[in-house]
């Protein structure tokens, strides 16, 4: 059957790897220890997605400087890349699902605010840094989710209209990233609820990638599920 998208645009954190988990508890630790406010709800609904120089001096509600940040921002993916190391594994059924798409000639990238090292942590981690024709990280955007930006640089790169994408979310911010790009979206529930991301704007919403609803199988024209 053909495809209805020509490429597949995933995020990373909670979308090839469930451990937005860790990445809460490391921004709430590194909160209470800087004596600033964070609520977990907070983090989860307006920051996850975002690129740490915006999120730091939110969390602190000031400017910072620049080596603040970076100071701030290692500390905090030490601790998040120690508590999710042992825990390192693909959301269920990725590795099938990239295969099928490969299969069937859709292009696929990743485009995720995380910096260099994480994205070489989860990548390199999981076997799947050859997986993607293209990996967009936090340095070649200038603003992260909800603005396009890393959505659209990740179509360009690929050379596909962003009206030819679906993009894979997890997070509020990241719905509204791939919906202000242009593109569909498929929300993932490992932060969020399937009303939450429904009500972001995701056209589609799955638990994990070993049974894709059936609409969304149909428009990446690969093979009904069988169980």
């Amino acid at each position: 059957m053909p495809a209805r998208y020509r490429a597949v645009i995933f995020d990373m954190d909670g979308t090839l790897v469930d451990n937005m988990e860790q990445h809460a508890l490391a921004w709430l630790e590194m909160a209470r220890s800087l004596g600033a406010s964070l609520t977990r709800a907070h983090f989860e609904r307006e920051l996850a997605g975002k690129k740490n120089e915006e999120i730091v001096p939110l969390v602190l509600g000031r400017v910072t400087s620049a080596e603040e940040v970076a100071r701030i921002a290692a500390t905090k993916e030490a601790r998040y890349r120690a508590a999710y190391a042992p825990e390192l594994r693909p959301i269920v059924g990725l590795s099938s699902l990239l295969a099928g798409l490969r299969a069937q000639g859709v292009r696929l990238a990743v485009a995720t605010a995380a910096p260099a090292e994480n994205r070489a942590f989860v990548l390199d981690g999981l076997g799947l840094a050859d997986a993607f024709e293209q990996v967009i990280g936090a340095e070649q955007a200038r603003h992260g989710k909800p603005a396009p930006d890393l959505y659209l640089i990740a179509a360009q790169a690929l050379g596909e209209a962003p009206a030819d994408c679906l993009v894979v979310e997890d997070a509020h911010n990241g719905v509204l990233a791939g919906r202000a790009a242009g593109m569909d979206v498929a929300g993932i529930t490992t932060l969020l609820s399937a009303s939450e991301l429904l009500e972001a704007g995701a056209q589609y919403v799955l638990d994990d990638f070993s049974a894709l609803p059936p609409a969304l199988t149909q428009a990446l024209g690969l093979a009904p599920h069988r169980s």
